[in-house]
Formats: C-alpha cells, structure tokens, sequence
C-alpha cells in the first residue's frame, strides 16, 4: 500500500506531519462550558494527527445546547483553551477549532442563566436530547432571530475566531453542517423566513457566507475552514431539490473568499444517503483550495482518494476516539482498538483519555 496519508501535507502556510485529520466530536468533557486540563491531554495524545478539528465550540452562550460542550467567549474559556493548544503544540501538533452553535438543538436545562434557544424560524426540531438534571427531553420551539440579531449572530462568530487565535489556535472550523445553526440556515424546513436570510439559494446561504466573510478578513482567509454535509438529515434537516444546487453556490462563493478549505462530510456511514459522486466532483472542481472528505473511511479508501486527488486531506473520527496513535497504526499495520460508545459524551477520563497507545517493539 502506498503511504500518501502519512506523508507531510501543505494547509495554505502550514505544514502537516501527515493528511490525517482528527475531525470534530463532541465530547462532553468541558464542565461549566470551559475547557480543562483532562481535554488538553486528550488532544496533545493524538497531537500526532496532521491537524486536529476540536469538538464544536460554542461562540455565544445561547449556542451550548448539550450538556459540558465548551465555549469561546468569554476570557475563562480562552484561558481554557491556552491550555490545549499549548499541549498540542508541544508535541508538534496543529489544531483548529470548530465553531458550532447549535440553533435549535438545544434544551434550556444546558444553558447557562439568561441564554435562549435562538433559530432562523420558530420551528421545534424533532427529536430530544440529553440533559443531566432531567435526562432525555424534547427540543423546544426556537425564537426565531429577528434580522438583526441574525446580523449579531454573524459578529459573535467573528468574535469567537478572533478569541480562538489569542487562544493559540491555528485556525478556526466554521460548523455549517450536521443540523445546527448555519446548516439550519441552509435548510428550507428550519428557515422559513422571508427577509434577506431566507427563501432563495443566495438568502439561505447569506449567513454562513457573512460569517465566512468577516471571519477571513479579522484572521486571515487561510486561518477559516468551513465544514459541510450535504444530503445530512442529522437533527431534522429534511432533504429538498436544491441540495446539489445550493452546495455548489456555497463552494463557487467560499472559493471566491479564498478560505484555506472545505470540509465535505459524507454521513452514508451512519444511515443517511450518500453525497453523489456528481456533487462531489462538482466542489472538488468550483472550490480549489484544500478540500478534506470525512465520514466512513478506513486506511484503503483514504489512500484512494488521496491518490485519485478527490481529496488533499481525509478526515477520521471514532478511530481517534480509541487510538491516539492512529497514525503510527496505520504506519505499522497494528490493530485499532474497539471504542465504547458508552463513553463518547459522559464526564471524566473513562472513554476518553484511558485509551494507551501501542508501542511497537523493533528488532
């Protein structure tokens, strides 16, 4: 097998030990929505990823929808993540974090006193989600974001990006996938509005190309990633005829900024219809910077698509989670350890930071 994936890799100015990404997972480890010394481990263990995405971070109070997921607002939280970019750095590690409000999949038992849930339109989300003080519970009806606080919205992103780069970050992730806020945005069953953010492809596309925008120009366009999963039906988004349309306006405009990559994930993995090939090549040819595919995928199809150039980096998730060396497992060829999904989202080091590494032993 050729060894592409683990080969140095190029990020607009950075340089990758590799075209591993360790991609976003929510963990849940973030008690009181600021980041700890138990997630710092966590990340400088797989600081041997060519880039590390965080998990999804929220950039205003009314984005903690789930329980213990971290924040990037506030000069705690920054202090908080000074500590996990600096563990990664010292192992030689990049990382960017991922700025993901999650809109109207949120309870109000997880959020802090005086947030709300905040969406394009008042249209509850199916489903329920975890609290810790009363369990499982039904998402509630949003509030529906008048146009400015759309436009508030857009400025807490940017201040977010702003706060992730004095917290040491290489970059910022832009979450406009997996059903929250921008992807609500996106979706004509969440956004039902009828002023310059809703109705067309250009209006429903405005508030991730706004955020996008003011990101690149307050941190630099090769410091913005944006994240992407169309034909997701993750948290109630519906699918509709324009998808292929509307992904490729978004990557003909995210070109045009100049952001450093997309990121396409692929959720078929996990039951949902795949992203046809059509639409990808679409996007691999309209947007010509760095596009990173996700979702699903082992060494063999990883080396694939990097060889064929569908994608400059491939993305892995829950092998991270159980192999903090996945990397130097693919190198050697040694088993990935099993992961327990028991584990992914509750508190402490169980699950989390008690998966060893391997060391191989040479003759």
């Amino acid at each position: 097998m050729t060894n592409r994936l683990l080969s140095p890799a190029r990020l607009g100015a950075l340089t990758l030990s590799n075209h591993l990404v360790m991609a976003p997972m929510t963990r849940s480890r973030a008690t009181g929505n600021v980041p700890n010394h138990l997630m710092a481990q966590y990340y400088a263990q797989r600081a041997d990823a060519g880039l590390i995405i965080t998990e999804g971070t929220s950039p205003s109070p009314d984005g903690l929808g789930y329980a213990r997921i971290p924040g990037l607002y506030n000069k705690e939280q920054i202090e908080g993540w000074k500590k996990v970019t600096g563990a990664v750095h010292e192992k030689g590690g990049k990382i960017f974090v991922q700025l993901m409000h999650t809109g109207r999949i949120a309870h109000p038992l997880n959020l802090p006193e005086g947030a709300r849930i905040a969406a394009p339109s008042a249209v509850a989300a199916s489903g329920s989600m975890w609290t810790d003080q009363q369990g499982m519970q039904p998402h509630p009806v949003p509030h529906a974001l008048t146009t400015a606080e759309v436009q508030e919205a857009v400025q807490e992103y940017v201040q977010a990006a702003v706060n992730a780069i004095e917290a040491g970050f290489d970059g910022v992730e832009l979450h406009g996938a997996n059903g929250y806020l921008i992807e609500q945005f996106l979706a004509p069953n969440a956004n039902q509005r009828t002023d310059q953010y809703g109705g067309s492809i250009e209006n429903r596309s405005r508030f991730l190309l706004e955020i996008a925008g003011q990101t690149a120009a307050a941190i630099s366009r090769e410091r913005v990633g944006v994240r992407l999963s169309p034909y997701g039906v993750f948290n109630d988004i519906a699918l509709h005829d324009q998808i292929d349309e509307t992904y490729a306006y978004i990557a003909r405009q995210l070109d045009a900024l100049g952001i450093v990559y997309l990121h396409l994930v692929d959720h078929s993995s996990q039951g949902a219809p795949p992203v046809s090939p059509g639409l990808v090549s679409d996007i691999r040819r309209l947007f010509r910077n760095t596009l990173i595919l996700s979702g699903g995928y082992d060494q063999e199809r990883a080396e694939k698509d990097l060889l064929s150039g569908m994608a400059d980096l491939v993305a892995f998730g829950k092998p991270f989670i159980s192999n903090p060396d996945l990397p130097e497992r693919f190198r050697t060829g040694e088993a990935l350890t099993p992961y327990d999904p028991d584990t992914f989202y509750s508190p402490g080091e169980k699950g989390y930071t008690d998966y060893p590494a391997v060391l191989v032993q040479t003759a």
